[in-house]
């Protein structure tokens, strides 16, 4: 299984950024959880997409801003970033696993996700 996340880049204030997450070598997985990791910080949860009963979770630093989405012809879940603020600063990875997973609970802690892709950075700033 592997992951391939891409779509970073340098965004102005309040501004708008589409990341990809694009799976490859396996079909079945059962969501995408995004997580970011700021300079100096741990990573955090970002948002995930359970495909199994099509419910998207959001950490509540987030929620209105972004949106996940999935386009299951191209084996792509999208998070979509808008009103992007500086705090958004960070790099963005996307992540699953062969089993299913709680959303509400690997946001929390992703120890249990076997599959990372290699971040792509998203940097705010005007």
């Amino acid at each position: 299984v592997q992951l391939q996340a891409s779509g970073g880049g340098l965004v102005q204030p309040g501004g708008s950024l589409r990341l990809s997450c694009v799976v490859s070598g396996y079909t079945d997985y059962k969501g995408i959880a995004w997580f970011r990791q700021a300079p100096g910080r741990e990573r955090e949860g970002v948002s995930c997409l359970s495909l199994g009963d099509g419910k998207s979770y959001y950490v509540d630093s987030v929620k209105g801003r972004f949106t996940v989405s999935r386009d299951a012809a191209k084996n792509a879940v999208y998070l979509q970033m808008s009103n992007v603020k500086p705090e958004d600063t960070a790099v963005y990875y996307c992540a699953t696993d062969t089993v299913q997973f709680p959303c509400q609970v690997v946001l929390r802690d992703p120890r249990g996700l076997d599959y990372w892709g290699k971040g792509t950075l998203v940097t705010v700033s005007s």
